[in-house]
C-alpha cells in the first residue's frame, strides 16, 4: 500500500490554478466584449488588433526582468504586488472611455499580470517532485483554457445584459478578492507551516528545484541562458503555440460574430466548445499521461518531445476552418487544433524547471514567455490587417499552420535532450534569494 505524505502541495497546486482562472478572465472578457466596444469607441479592426495586443506589450517586455526578480525575490512577493496591480487595471478598463485610455489599462493590466505564468512554473518547481511535475504543470495550464468555458459564456451574459464596461467590473471585483486569497495563503515549501516533514521530504527527495539559490550576477546569467540552444528551441517552439493560442482567445468570438453572423451571446456559447476540449486533453493528456508514461520508465525526453509533436500536428486542423463557411465544421476542426495545442502546452510549461540551472527557472520560463508572447503580440494585430484587407479570416488560419510548422521543428531539433543546464558554479549562489521578515 502507498505511504500517505500529505497533500499541501497539490492545495498550492489548486491555488496556482485558480490564479490563472482569474487571470485569463481579464483576457477572455476583451475578446467577448469586443463587438459592442468597437462599435462604442467606431474603431477599425487594425485599432481593435492593437487594443487586443497591447496588454501584450508590456508583459512580454517585462518577462526577462520578472524572470531575475522571481530568481532574486522569490515567488510570493512577486505575486501579491502583480495581483494588486491587475485588479485595478481591470477595474480601469471598465471606467474609462476612449481608444488611448482603454489601451493605457491594458497596458497596466501586462505590468500586473507579467509574473503569474512564470512564477506557477517557478512554484510548481519548488513543490512538486518530479514524477509529478506533469499533472502539476497542466493544473494550472488548464485553468487558462477552463477560464475561456466558464469565462466567455459568464462575461457574453453580462455583455448581453448590461454592457462591456459591466464584465470589466465584475471580473475587478473577482481579482480582489483572488488576491486577498494568494496574500492569505501561498507560501514556499520552507516558510509553510502546514506542510509535514514527510511531505517536505518527499517533495526534495524527488527532484524539486531548491529553494534560496539564485545567480549572483543576473546579467551573466541571462547572457549564458541565452546562448543555451536548449533554451531557444523551448522558447521558439513555444512562440509557435502561442500565436495559434492568442489568435484564438482574442479574435475567436470576434471571428464568429463576424464571419459567422453569430449575436455576442450565441458566440460565447460556441466559443466554450473548443475551450472544452482544450481543457481535458491539457490535464489528461498533458498531465497524466506524460507522467504516467514517465514513471513506467519511459524515457522522458522522447515522451516529452513525442507528445509535444502531436499536438502541435494536430493544431495544423486550424486550416481546416479557413475552407468552410459552416459555423458547426469550423468549430470542430478549430476544437481539434486546440484540443492539440492544449496538450502541448503543458509539457513546454514543465520544461524549464527541467532545463533551468539551480536558481534561474524563472529566468528560463520567462525567456520562453518573453519570446512567446511576442508572436501573441503579432497574432491578433496580424489578424486585424488580414480581415482589413481580405474582409476574410480564412487566411489567418493559414498563417497560424505555417508558424506551427516551424515549432515543430524547433522542439524536435533545437531543444534537444530534455536535461538539466549545467551552469559555470561562480554565476550561481545558495541563499541568495531576498526574504522581507517584517511581514508575512
Amino acid at each position: 500500500m502507498k505511504e500517505r505524505v500529505g497533500n499541501v502541495r497539490w492545495g498550492i497546486a489548486s491555488l496556482l490554478s485558480l490564479g490563472i482562472i482569474v487571470n485569463y478572465l481579464d483576457r477572455v472578457n476583451i475578446s467577448v466584449a469586443l463587438s459592442p466596444l468597437q462599435k462604442e469607441l467606431g474603431l477599425s479592426n487594425f485599432q481593435t488588433g492593437l487594443i487586443l495586443s497591447s496588454f501584450l506589450w508590456s508583459y512580454a517586455i517585462l518577462q526577462l526582468p520578472v524572470g531575475a526578480w522571481l530568481d532574486r525575490f522569490g515567488v510570493r512577493w512577486l505575486n501579491r504586488i502583480g495581483s494588486i496591480i491587475w485588479a485595478l487595471a481591470t477595474f480601469m478598463t471598465g471606467l474609462v472611455s476612449g481608444f488611448g485610455l482603454i489601451m493605457l489599462s491594458r497596458i497596466l493590466l501586462g505590468i500586473g499580470e507579467a509574473p503569474v505564468f512564470p512564477g506557477a512554473s517557478k512554484a510548481t518547481g519548488y513543490w512538486f517532485p518530479m514524477k509529478e511535475r506533469g499533472l502539476a504543470t497542466s493544473a494550472f495550464d488548464a485553468a487558462a483554457k477552463f477560464s475561456s468555458v466558464i469565462g466567455a459564456p459568464l462575461m457574453a451574459v453580462i455583455v448581453a445584459g448590461y454592457g462591456w464596461r459591466a464584465a470589466f467590473l465584475v471580473a475587478g471585483a473577482i481579482n480582489v478578492v483572488y488576491a486577498i486569497i494568494y496574500w492569505i495563503f501561498y507560501r514556499d515549501p520552507s516558510e509553510s507551516k502546514a506542510l509535514s516533514e514527510k511531505e517536505h521530504h518527499y517533495i526534495v527527495e524527488g527532484g524539486a528545484q531548491p529553494e534560496k539559490v539564485a545567480p549572483t550576477n543576473a546579467l551573466a546569467s541571462l547572457g549564458f541562458l541565452l546562448r543555451q540552444p536548449k533554451v531557444w528551441g523551448l522558447s521558439l517552439g513555444f512562440a509557435a503555440y502561442n500565436y495559434s493560442f492568442y489568435l484564438f482567445l482574442t479574435w475567436l468570438p470576434g471571428y464568429l460574430q463576424k464571419s459567422m453572423h453569430m449575436s455576442v451571446l450565441k458566440s460565447g456559447w460556441y466559443t466554450v466548445i473548443p475551450w472544452i476540449v482544450a481543457t481535458i486533453t491539457d490535464i489528461v493528456i498533458g498531465g497524466i499521461v506524460v507522467d504516467v508514461l514517465i514513471r513506467r520508465g519511459y524515457d522522458g525526453t522522447k515522451v516529452r518531445k513525442t507528445i509535444v509533436t502531436i499536438g502541435m500536428l494536430l493544431g495544423l486542423a486550424v486550416i481546416g476552418a479557413a475552407f468552410t463557411s459552416d459555423a458547426t465544421i469550423a468549430t470542430i476542426w478549430i476544437s481539434i487544433a486546440i484540443g492539440g495545442l492544449a496538450f502541448a502546452a503543458p509539457v513546454a510549461w514543465s520544461i524549464p524547471s527541467i532545463i533551468a540551472p539551480k536558481g534561474t527557472v524563472g529566468s528560463v520560463g520567462s525567456i520562453m514567455n518573453m519570446l512567446g508572447n511576442l508572436s501573441g503580440i503579432a497574432a491578433p494585430i496580424v489578424a486585424g490587417l488580414v480581415i482589413d484587407n481580405t474582409n476574410s479570416f480564412a487566411a489567418n488560419f493559414l498563417i497560424a499552420g505555417a508558424i506551427l510548422v516551424v515549432g515543430i521543428f524547433c522542439f524536435i531539433f533545437l531543444l534537444g535532450r530534455i536535461e538539466q543546464i549545467t551552469m559555470p558554479e561562480e554565476i550561481v549562489q545558495e541563499d541568495a534569494v531576498y526574504k522581507p521578515t517584517s511581514m508575512q
